[in-house]
Formats: C-alpha cells, sequence, structure tokens
C-alpha cells in the first residue's frame, strides 16, 4: 500500500530521524536508572521549548490525556470554572469539567474569530470568582489562534488557575510559558512535534502543584491523577510503566525543534503565504482574524462536497488533507501545515494537486494555486 503524504493537521509526516529513534533497543525503564535519568534530559529540553521553569511531565497517552489530567487532578466538587469558548475544543473543556464536578461558567465568543479581549475583561470585571479557566491557544478546527498572551495575565490578576490546551500551537507558535503566567499548558506528540501519536507533554506551575496536593477531595481515578508523579525522580519510580520506544521518538523530535532556529519563522511565512494564494484565488477562510500558524481552515466551494475533494486527493494524487467534524462538519477544509508539513515543497504539491482537483469539478479559479503560492512565499 502507497502512504499518501500526509496533509493533516495531526497527525504529521515523521523524519527519519524520529523513526530511527522509534527502533532503538530498549531496557526496563522501571528498573534502568539511565532512563531516568533521559526521562528527565527529555523533561528539560520540553522546558526550553515551552519558555518554562515549571515541572514538566510526559505522559503515555495522546493529548486529550493532558487536558482530562489536568481537570481530574485540580477540579475538585463545587469549584467554579471558567470556560472560554470559542470553538468545538474550547466549548469541550467545559465537558471534562463538569465531569469531575465543576460549576461550569461558558465566556462563548465569536466562533469565526480570535477571543476577544475587551469584552472578555469586561466580563470578567464583574464575574471572577473562579477558581480556574481553561483556554484553548489554537483552535485546531477552525485555524484560529487566541491570544493567551494578553488572556492568561488578565485572569491571574484575579487569582484564577489557567489551564491552556496549545496541542496544536507548540512549536509553531510563540509561546512563554512562564512569562504568560499559564499554570498548565498541554501539547501532544503528533503535531507540531511531528512524533507518532500517543504522548501529551505538560508543565504544571507550584502555585497548580500547590492546589493538587493540597485537596479537600481525593482525585478521581488514577491514570489521570497527576499528584502520583510528583516525586518520581527522587524516588526513582515512575507510577505505570513507561512506552519507551515513543519516548526516544518524541525525544529526536523535540531536539530536531529546537535545533531549528527558524522554525517559527517558517511557520508564520508559509502560513501567511498559503492564505494569501487561497484568498487570491476566490476561496473563501472560515476565520475572519486570529489566523494559525500551523493550520489553514476554508470553506468548501459550492458545487462540490469534501468527500469528493478529499477521495480525489487521495486516489489521483496521493495527497491526505482533512475535513472538520461536529458543527464544521462537511462544510470546510483544512491543511495542516505543522512540523515536518511546514516545508514549501510539500504544500506547493498538495496546493497544485487541490487547484487540479477543484478545477475537475468545475470551479472556477482566479489563478492556479501552486504559483500564487510561490509567489508569496
Amino acid at each position: 500500500m502507497k502512504v499518501p503524504l500526509i496533509m493533516t493537521p495531526g497527525p504529521t509526516y515523521i523524519s527519519e530521524r524520529v523513526r530511527r529513534a522509534l527502533s532503538r533497543e530498549i531496557t526496563n525503564p522501571d528498573l534502568d536508572a539511565a532512563f531516568y535519568e533521559f526521562y528527565q534530559e527529555t523533561c528539560n529540553q520540553f522546558k526550553k521549548l515551552l519558555h518554562t521553569k515549571n515541572d514538566v511531565l510526559i505522559l503515555s497517552g495522546e493529548g486529550i490525556l493532558g487536558l482530562e489530567a489536568a481537570c481530574a487532578s485540580l477540579i475538585e466538587p463545587g469549584d467554579k470554572v471558567l470556560v472560554i469558548d470559542n470553538g468545538i475544543f474550547g466549548k469541550g473543556f467545559g465537558d471534562f469539567a463538569s465531569m469531575y464536578g465543576g460549576e461550569v461558567q461558558f465566556f462563548q465568543s465569536d466562533y469565526e474569530s480570535a477571543v476577544e479581549v475587551d469584552k472578555l475583561q469586561k466580563f470578567l470585571e464583574t464575574n471572577h470568582d473562579f477558581k480556574l479557566a481553561t483556554l484553548v491557544h489554537c483552535e485546531t478546527p477552525s485555524g484560529i489562534t487566541n491570544p493567551i498572551d494578553i488572556i492568561c495575565p488578565m485572569l491571574k490578576k484575579y487569582g484564577i488557575l489557567t489551564v491552556v490546551d496549545a496541542v496544536s500551537s507548540i512549536g509553531g507558535e510563540v509561546l512563554n510559558t512562564d512569562a504568560w503566567k499559564i499554570d498548565i499548558v498541554l501539547g501532544g506528540s503528533q503535531k507540531v512535534l511531528s512524533a507518532p501519536p500517543g504522548l501529551t507533554f505538560l508543565s504544571i506551575s507550584e502555585e497548580a502543584w500547590k492546589t493538587i496536593l493540597n485537596r479537600k477531595t481525593p482525585i478521581i481515578g488514577y491514570y489521570c491523577n497527576l499528584s502520583i508523579w510528583k516525586n518520581w525522580y527522587e524516588d526513582q519510580w515512575f507510577p505505570y510503566t513507561q512506552p519507551i520506544s515513543d519516548i526516544y521518538a518524541l525525544r529526536a523530535a523535540v531536539d530536531i525543534l529546537l535545533e531549528d532556529k527558524k522554525a517559527l519563522e517558517r511557520h508564520a511565512k508559509i502560513a501567511q503565504a498559503l492564505r494569501r494564494s487561497l484568498i487570491e484565488a476566490g476561496i473563501q477562510l472560515y476565520p475572519k482574524d486570529g489566523f494559525s500558524n500551523t493550520v489553514t481552515t476554508f470553506m468548501v466551494p459550492e458545487g462540490v462536497s469534501f468527500r469528493r475533494i478529499y477521495e480525489d486527493m487521495m486516489k489521483e494524487h496521493g495527497i491526505m488533507i482533512a475535513g472538520a467534524f461536529d458543527f464544521l462538519k462537511d462544510k470546510v477544509i483544512r491543511i495542516g501545515h505543522m512540523g515536518e508539513n511546514c516545508y514549501e515543497e510539500k504544500i506547493y504539491s498538495t496546493l497544485k494537486a487541490l487547484d487540479q482537483v477543484l478545477k475537475s469539478h468545475g470551479i472556477l479559479l482566479k489563478g492556479e494555486l501552486h504559483k500564487l503560492f510561490v509567489a508569496y512565499v
């Protein structure tokens, strides 16, 4: 079976260096002291990526695990939780907060734009009695990046703990965890890191640790209980056997990203050129503003279905693009330009194929997508 060029917003293409790391000979991670050092060194590499002095953990589970673990560990029954909602994932945080007994209040912002900071500021002036707030940095389905650099410090002025889903932004967008006063920020291995799916990494501030360790009620469950990790290094004990091969691959991936001093610049440059080429050709973007540097979301042109476009891209060109789900199902197309996907030649190939597919279905474009991209990049 021929493997397609994966141009989705995660999972992404995996480099040969990361694949080689997966094939390393394993040891017993519970008993080998050298692996404890390797795990800690890998966490320290993530501190550099996240710009934090806070503790970092790597958990065995996709990014949703980090999201749920943050809610499970911080929230006690009756705690007031502010869910900042301008998209599918932002709203979804409310389900986890409610699951663990939180009294959820939503602050809903325009789903086609970044969170409205002025509106949130006015809301907080009279509504700030919250233990914690949840928000999303990059709303992957809609391709919107939210201004967490403004929002998180705003929340902290009221003593509100901040939990940020940065799964689709870490490594492709500017992120300064400590300077922006983020208590828990979480990411996933399969996005900009371009490692195999299956791992969460997150940073935990001292204030978050204090809240987790001084609860009045016990944390429900075990796998989502962050408190069991507090002294893992001092005790040389992992709460469960670590997926050692995946962590080897993740370490290679974070090293690659840290070595690439132009990664953020490249993500911004390619994202802007891609958006300009779509607009110039007459294709409508989904967001009005707050455009992401890691994923671009645009409307399915009238006269053709997403399913036909997806199937033709796969069968005729061997390229996989994404749609969306929930209220965006069958309405939008998404191209991921994150991590190993974020190179000019891959975007060029994707746009050249998309140009041909759209025109084969009678969609009139005002230019050739791939050639417009070259002009703008």
